[in-house]
């Protein structure tokens, strides 16, 4: 009689999580990175005539609906496509870098199981490709503010790269997150749908900041002791949009305008609730990219 020997491969990453070392390891593997994100632009547009031209139709045909929606409900910002876009992009970059990222484990299965690298490459990648996109559009509304004469505030417009900075540190940081739990529970996917939904209509993005202020601040009651502006400021995306919207809008209160129409705050205001919020996501991008690693390492086997 002989004995069959069963070979066990243990999958599980070391139980130690160091950023730094971290980092330098999915640097070494940065060709990876690129190449999944190349790919993933190639099956994206695959077989399509207008290709990347597609990314810009999106937020687009977005701008013609809100803007009917916009009309038909009474609502009148001045200069109401580079204030949606403005918004509009960042979400975007956003929500696509959670849908995506959420399968992108799921999605490369065989990948995972023969090929050693870090994982983390994957829910990056799926931010990559949404970064790609995100400079597509916005390159389009930068040159639709130049051409079409509204033009830019030279000092707001510094703001854009440190909520650029921020939304894909949040962005990077959730990915991670959702991608681990969606490994175990699948139902990740369609919650994280029903979520967006949600946090899509809690933003700023279709109708104006400062009615939200206005309608906060004229309240009464608190939370916990929070006033209710400072609870919708807790939504870390009504901070980067904010971002956004003094960055290319510009202006508080446009000229011919009643009513302001961003936050009615100094830009040292902005400056500072986008630094808390890079720093906050900073934070939890630690403990969530500590939470992806130790899940990691046990991936094929779940697969």
């Amino acid at each position: 009689m002989t004995a069959t020997s069963e070979t066990v491969e243990r999958t599980s990453e070391s139980p130690h999580f160091r950023a730094r070392e971290r980092f330098r390891d999915v640097w070494a593997h940065r060709e990876i990175l690129a190449n999944l994100v190349r790919k993933e632009l190639k099956v994206k547009y695959a077989a399509s005539v207008l290709g990347a031209v597609w990314s810009i139709l999106n937020p687009l045909v977005y701008l013609a609906v809100f803007t009917f929606v916009a009309r038909v409900l009474g609502q009148s910002i001045p200069h109401f496509p580079v204030y949606l876009l403005s918004g509009l992009l960042a979400w975007n970059l956003f929500s696509a870098s959670l849908l995506s990222g959420s399968s992108s484990v799921l999605d490369n299965a065989n990948l995972v199981k023969k090929v050693a690298f870090p994982r983390e490459i994957l829910p990056l990648s799926t931010v990559g490709v949404a970064l790609v996109d995100f400079v597509l559009q916005s390159a389009v509304l930068i040159i639709f503010i130049a051409v079409s004469g509204y033009g830019f505030a030279w000092p707001q417009l510094a703001l854009w790269p440190l909520a650029a900075i921020t939304l894909v540190a949040l962005s990077v940081a959730l990915a991670m997150w959702v991608a681990a739990v969606n490994v175990r529970y699948r139902d990740v996917g369609h919650l994280l749908n029903i979520a967006l939904i949600v946090w899509f209509w809690a933003t700023p993005i279709v109708y104006s900041e400062y009615q939200v202020q206005k309608l906060a601040q004229g309240g009464t009651g608190t939370l916990l002791g929070i006033d209710r502006f400072t609870l919708y400021l807790l939504n870390p995306l009504t901070d980067v949009v904010a971002g956004f919207h003094r960055a290319l809008y510009g202006v508080v209160t446009p000229e011919g305008s009643a009513t302001p129409v961003l936050f009615d705050q100094s830009l040292a205001w902005v400056v500072g609730i986008l630094v808390v919020t890079l720093v906050v996501s900073l934070v939890v991008l630690r403990f969530t990219w500590a939470y992806f690693f130790a899940r990691s390492g046990d991936f094929a086997e779940e697969l």
